[in-house]
């Protein structure tokens, strides 16, 4: 689902500390602060629906910000222009519910927030990205965008972090990861996506297989685009390891039309 709103009577709107708690509202969809503190990163709760489906939940915060790039600015190319502010929540511990049909799931679960903002951010041969957040069960996390040139080469621009299970960060770039696209899986509205992966970290011994949750995980909207959950297993130093995550990938589809 997909809303648009401008701040007036009463349809969204920003408060945010020290003024007053975090909240952001768009029509009944929120996510806002639940503690005195009032923090922009947890605990928070977020709660949306639309028709049949809704979720409702409360959101810890496991781990510290990590601030993606130089000090929170992620630069995405050689302008000043082609950046912008980033900042990751890798593993906020999750319970509530899910309601889908008018029933009522009780649920539990890690959740990952990432927070970015810009004027610009992509230069003129870009075509899209690639993007990755997998939490693995050894209690790290792994974040990396390949940016995608319009001849399909990797941008030397293209980033990441790894998190280590205590929640210090450190930076990976363009030559820290390989990526490889196994196989390909075709919308219904005709683009044509990567439909599973094999991501490595050399540096780190990590090798890792991700396969889509479900094959169909196209977002029908403004920009149409895939993002979705996967499975994660592979090996880290030669020990079986497993995780869960989610890929965004853009610039494969035609813009939906009106």
């Amino acid at each position: 689902a997909e809303r648009f709103a401008r701040e007036a009577v009463g349809l969204a709107g920003v408060t945010a500390p020290p003024a007053e708690s975090f909240r952001v509202a768009l029509e009944d969809w929120s996510i806002s602060s639940t503690a005195p503190s009032a923090s922009v990163f947890a605990p928070l709760r977020l709660r949306a629906r639309d028709d049949a489906f809704a979720v409702d939940l409360e959101l810890e915060a496991a781990k510290p910000p990590v601030l993606q790039g130089e000090r929170g600015l992620s630069q995405k190319g050689p302008e000043p222009g082609n950046a912008s502010y980033y900042y990751s929540m890798t593993r906020l511990p999750t319970r509530g519910t899910v309601t889908v049909a008018g029933e009522k799931i009780a649920v539990t679960g890690e959740a990952w927030l990432d927070r970015e903002w810009s004027t610009s951010a992509l230069g003129p041969d870009l075509a899209g990205w690639d993007w990755f957040a997998l939490q693995l069960d050894d209690g790290r996390e792994l974040m990396f965008y390949r940016l995608r040139r319009k001849d399909g080469a990797a941008d030397p621009w293209s980033r990441g972090s790894l998190v280590a299970a205590g929640g210090s960060s450190r930076p990976l770039g363009a030559a820290d990861v390989q990526l490889t696209p196994l196989s390909t899986w075709k919308s219904p509205n005709g683009a044509s996506y990567p439909a599973k992966w094999r991501l490595t970290v050399p540096n780190e011994g990590l090798d890792l297989e991700l396969t889509p949750r479900v094959a169909n995980q196209e977002l029908a909207v403004t920009v149409r685009y895939w993002e979705g959950a996967v499975q994660v297993k592979g090996t880290s130093s030669g020990k079986t390891i497993a995780g869960h995550g989610f890929v965004e990938m853009t610039g494969y589809a035609a813009p939906k039309k009106p």
